[in-house]
C-alpha cells in the first residue's frame, strides 16, 4: 500500500521540483530581476566593481549627501538605437548627458544616480562594455555614482537596454544663468560643429559609408563652462545644450521663452564638411539634427571675445564660434540669413528628423 501511494504521488513530486537558475548564460534573463541571487551576482559583476563610492558601497536605495552652498539637480532617460555607435556608447552618453544639463545650469556635477532597464537577451557582453564606457566616463569627469536601480524586461519589450541617470552638481558662484535674462546686443557662441552626433548614429542604422568615419561628439562639458563662468560670470546670461532637436529647436525655444529675436548666419554655422554632405544625401537640415556635445551660450556682446577665448581654450571648445546676436525685433523668431543671401524662420520642428538619437 506504502509503494503503491508512493508512486501515485511521484508525478506530482516531479511536477512541484523547481528547477535550477541559469547563472552562466551570457546572456541577462528575468531571473536577474528578482532581487535574489541572481540579481545580486549582476550587480556584483557588473555594477559595484565598477562604480565603486563610498555611498555606493552602503548597498541601500538611497544616498545621504551634504553641500556647502546652492545645488542644481537634473534627470534624464537614454533611449538611444543602436547602444553602441561610433565614438560611444548608451554608457558614456548617459553620463554626458546628465554633467551637461547641469553645467547647462552653471553647475559642476558632483553626483549621479544610475537607473538600468535591461532587456532579457542583452549580451552581457555588451552590458559590461556600455558600463565601463559609463565608469571611464565618470572617472574622467570627476563625478561618482551614489545610488541606482536595475530592473529587467520581457524580451522585445525593452530595446536592449535603457538608462536613467540623475544628477547633483554644485552651483558657480558667479552664474546667473536664466532665459528671461537675454538683451539685445547679446552674441550667440557654439562650442564645436553641430549634427555629428546624429550623423553618426544613422550611419551605423542605416549602414552608410563616408570617405572618412563620422564619431559622435559625445563628451562632458563642465570644465568649459566653468571655463566660461569663471571668465566672463554674469555676463553669460544662458546655456542650453542642443540635444534632442538639435540647434535650431533650442535657438527657437529660447527666443520663444525669453521674448527675444535672434538673427543667425548660415554661413558662420560650425558643420564638418563629411557631416554636411551627409545631411544634403540624407535630405537632413543639419540645424534640427542631434548634439551631444554642444552647446550655445548667449553673453553680453561686451564680453564676447573674452567668451570665446575662454571657449577655445578649453577641451571641446578649441572651434567655438560666433553665429549670430539677439535682436529687439521679431521677438520670438529666429530669422537664418542664408549662404546665397535669402532670409527664413527657424520654426520648432513638428516632429524628429532621427528617431531614438539620445
Amino acid at each position: 500500500m506504502a509503494e503503491s501511494s508512493a508512486a501515485a504521488n511521484a508525478p506530482l513530486a516531479m511536477t512541484l521540483a523547481c528547477p535550477s537558475p541559469v547563472t552562466d548564460s551570457g546572456h541577462v534573463v528575468m531571473g536577474h530581476g528578482s532581487g535574489g541571487l541572481l540579481s545580486q551576482q549582476l550587480l556584483e559583476r557588473s555594477v559595484f566593481q565598477r562604480f565603486r563610492s563610498a555611498e555606493l558601497d552602503e548597498r541601500h536605495d538611497g544616498a545621504v549627501l551634504s553641500f556647502a552652498g546652492p545645488v542644481a539637480f537634473s534627470t534624464d532617460s537614454y533611449v538611444v538605437s543602436p547602444i553602441e555607435f561610433p565614438g560611444g556608447t548608451i554608457g558614456e552618453l548617459a553620463v554626458h548627458g546628465t554633467i551637461n544639463d547641469l553645467a547647462m545650469c552653471g553647475a559642476t556635477a558632483e553626483v549621479l544616480s544610475l537607473g538600468l532597464i535591461l532587456e532579457e537577451g542583452l549580451p552581457l557582453a555588451t552590458l559590461d562594455r556600455v558600463l565601463g564606457a559609463a565608469a571611464d566616463a565618470c572617472a574622467a569627469a570627476g563625478v561618482r555614482v551614489v545610488t541606482g536601480d536595475t530592473k529587467v524586461v520581457e524580451r522585445g519589450k525593452g530595446d536592449g537596454l535603457y538608462i536613467n541617470t540623475s544628477g547633483i552638481g554644485t552651483v558657480h558662484p558667479r552664474a546667473a544663468i536664466r532665459a528671461s535674462r537675454m538683451r539685445a546686443g547679446d552674441v550667440l557662441l557654439v562650442n564645436a560643429p553641430i549634427a555629428t552626433h546624429g550623423v553618426a548614429i544613422m550611419s551605423v542604422r542605416e549602414g552608410l559609408q563616408f570617405e572618412t568615419t563620422v564619431t559622435s561628439d559625445t563628451r562632458p562639458l563642465h570644465r568649459i563652462v566653468r571655463a566660461l563662468l569663471d571668465a566672463c560670470g554674469e555676463a553669460v546670461h544662458c546655456l542650453r545644450d542642443a540635444t534632442r532637436g538639435g540647434l535650431g529647436s533650442v535657438l527657437a525655444e529660447l527666443a520663444q521663452q525669453g521674448g527675444v529675436g535672434m538673427r543667425v548666419r548660415q554661413a558662420a554655422l560650425p558643420i564638418l564638411e563629411e557631416v554636411d554632405g551627409a545631411c544634403e544625401l540624407l535630405g537632413l537640415d543639419p540645424l534640427y539634427v542631434a548634439n551631444e556635445g554642444v552647446f550655445v551660450a548667449i553673453v553680453d556682446g561686451a564680453h564676447a571675445e573674452a567668451a570665446l577665448a575662454a571657449m577655445r581654450g578649453a577641451a571641446g571648445g578649441e572651434t567655438a564660434v560666433a553665429i549670430g546676436e539677439v535682436t529687439a525685433d521679431n521677438a520670438g523668431l529666429v530669422l537664418l540669413e542664408s549662404a546665397i543671401g535669402g532670409t527664413r524662420i527657424v520654426h520648432l520642428p513638428p516632429g524628429e528628423q532621427l528617431p531614438r538619437i539620445c
